[in-house]
């Protein structure tokens, strides 16, 4: 199993904190976001090679920051692949990233594929043994519990086997406050529905797009996440998930 990191954002609405430093490694509570979600996937055994996609910017910070892992703790490979985008203007999007992994190192085995930037609160050793349970494709999510919040992000309706019925990217009027975040299985068998999204000309950019696109197509299921999940968008927010993760047991949290 092929662990993918998103991490070729450019965080804009964190200028100046990622003006020069990519947004998931920027510190929150002692050590890089990115550390916290590769620390919280590493119960799942499988994986045994972890790809870095990010930007022409900010590909020479990854590189040291893998290094700088690799010789501190065992674990699976890592390998920083390059988009070589330079900007917001000719970025690939989340899933063009994807395909290019997919592509470049030529991947034919089940993927886990997380934002760099998403923050956990628990271990996610139950999402592996789900994904290993269902063998098809899964969503991680939660539920913010504000119907106004969730407009930012997408509301999804569920059968009872967990099964995605709805799925519809930044609603208007949403009905749920459950909502997919950026935590997701694909098994071998679904990494040809993924190319052909991308050969078909859809859009590149949001990952929950190419779930939007997929749940007609194939049974996709959803894993609910425990503890706290948080979304770090902010200067407000960064500050606010340091506070929060800082604590010995962490309490409320919210994704933002």
């Amino acid at each position: 199993m092929k662990l993918i990191v998103l991490a070729a954002g450019y965080a804009t609405r964190l200028y100046p904190l990622t003006l020069n430093q990519p947004k998931p490694l920027l510190d929150v509570a002692g050590k890089p976001m990115l550390e916290h979600v590769l620390d919280n996937l590493a119960p799942v055994e499988e994986i045994d090679h972890v790809y870095v996609v990010t930007n022409g910017k900010f590909a020479g910070h990854f590189e040291r920051w893998a290094e700088g892992r690799r010789s501190q703790k065992d674990g699976p490979e890592i390998t920083v692949v390059n988009d070589h985008s330079t900007d917001d203007s000719n970025k690939l999007g989340a899933i063009g990233d994807l395909n290019l992994v997919l592509n470049q190192a030529a991947v034919v085995d089940d993927i886990v594929v997380v934002a760099g930037d998403n923050l956990f609160s628990e271990p996610l050793v139950g999402f592996g043994e789900y994904c290993r349970a269902k063998a098809a494709p899964v969503l991680a999510v939660y539920d913010v519990g504000d119907l106004e919040a969730i407009k930012k992000y997408n509301s999804i309706d569920v059968d009872d086997d967990g099964r995605i019925t709805f799925f519809e990217e930044k609603p208007a009027s949403p009905k749920s406050t459950l909502t997919g975040i950026a935590l997701y299985y694909y098994p071998k068998a679904a990494l040809p529905l993924i190319r052909r999204y991308v050969e078909e000309g859809n859009n590149p950019d949001q990952p929950g797009r190419l779930v939007q696109w997929m749940y007609e197509r194939t049974p996709f299921y959803t894993w609910r996440v425990p503890g706290i999940w948080y979304d770090v968008g902010s200067k407000e927010t960064l500050e606010e998930a340091g506070r929060i993760f800082s604590r010995p047991a962490a309490g409320e949290g919210k994704g933002e």
